[in-house]
């Protein structure tokens, strides 16, 4: 067993970022998530096992340091949250379209704009359906606690470098601030670029040795067909994440004739919702993707035959739901609940909703 701490979220992810023995982390505070770069100034991890720490003069500077640090190979990370990883867009464009591996933490907070330090969940869109311009898309992995803080990070990582791509590890701001138990893993070494070579492959700018041609890393290719070639293969990259790397979660699916559809800090409340309606007798259970790209329409469409309607809860004007729409192919009723501005809804709202909305409907 790891070591047990009581840790908020985004101070655990911060923890978890040293003993994943990522080698630089680049970023700019903002609320909800400034604890991530105040926990890491105040562990000094350089002095634990190397890793570089700098708070850049903008988000814009933050993500384009990522970029530079992950074209030679190492483990880098930047967090923000909503207006700085919209900041980060182009940046991170650009690092897809390198095919860098890097991840990117975003705990979400109310817009559009400024909007408000409060929770939301209303960044769905711009993760999953590419957020910069061109054909790219992140895996996006979405924490419903703050152990899943801790254990996303080297899952994320493990992904970025299989398949070459930036990697989001989308949170709110509940789970960033909430204090729950979580178990650390083992602080595991950084490795070395003998160690990145053999691990993953000899793409990385680290120094050119008389074995290999020069390699070169660049999203720039002014010559169509050339540039035609890469997108399809970038294509044919992404079907093979959507294949692979479809995760998701079930509770109380088996006897249900309704479901919630939640992710992050919604699924929390949720589970509270469904020992509600259970009581008064309405069977309803839990879908909880995890990975918000790849989507798990499969995974919910097999549940159809056997479902009534569904109710997505999101804490937005409703995004996740039109996935869920496609999902079911409009085979059964689908609806939207959600608060926004950076409210909270409760577990009677949401059973309320469930009555109304899809039951009463």
């Amino acid at each position: 067993m790891g070591e047990i701490k009581l840790m908020k979220g985004n101070e655990a992810i911060a923890e978890a970022f040293i003993r994943e023995g990522v080698d630089g982390y680049f970023g700019y505070p903002i609320t909800p998530q400034s604890e991530v770069i105040e926990y890491l100034m105040f562990e000094e991890p350089h002095k634990r096992t190397g890793m570089v720490v700098l708070q850049a003069e903008s988000e814009v500077a933050a993500i384009n340091m990522v970029y530079g640090a992950a074209c030679t190979g190492k483990k880098v990370v930047t967090s923000s949250s909503s207006p700085g990883i919209s900041l980060k867009q182009e940046g991170i464009s650009y690092i897809a379209g390198s095919e860098i591996p890097c991840v990117v933490v975003n705990v979400v907070r109310g817009g559009p704009g400024l909007g408000t330090i409060q929770p939301s969940q209303a960044d769905y869109f711009q993760s999953t359906k590419g957020g910069g311009h061109g054909d790219y898309h992140l895996i996006v992995l979405a924490p419903a606690s703050v152990q899943e803080m801790v254990d996303f990070v080297p899952l994320a990582f493990e992904l970025a470098f299989k398949y070459r791509n930036p990697v989001m590890i989308q949170s709110d701001g509940v789970i960033g601030q909430m204090m729950e138990k979580v178990e650390l893993f083992e602080q595991k070494t950084r490795l070395t670029n003998e160690e990145i070579i053999q691990k993953y492959g000899d793409w990385a700018l680290t120094g050119k040795p008389e074995s290999r041609s020069q390699n070169i890393i660049t999203s720039l290719d002014l010559v169509s067909e050339r540039q035609e070639k890469f997108n399809l293969k970038l294509g044919a990259k992404y079907k093979e994440v959507c294949e692979n790397e479809v995760r998701y979660e079930k509770i109380n699916c088996d006897d249900a004739d309704y479901i919630f559809v939640a992710y992050g800090s919604s699924a929390r409340i949720c589970q509270k919702s469904i020992e509600l309606a259970r009581k008064e007798g309405i069977k309803v259970g839990l879908f909880r993707p995890i990975t918000l790209y790849p989507f798990p329409y499969k995974e919910i469409m097999d549940m159809v035959p056997n479902l009534k309607g569904a109710l997505t809860v999101e804490m937005s004007m409703g995004q996740m739901v039109e996935d869920v729409k496609l999902a079911t192919e409009f085979k059964i009723p689908v609806d939207h609940f959600g608060r926004v501005g950076g409210m909270i809804p409760t577990p009677e709202e949401i059973v309320n909703a469930l009555k109304t909305k899809i039951i009463g409907g």
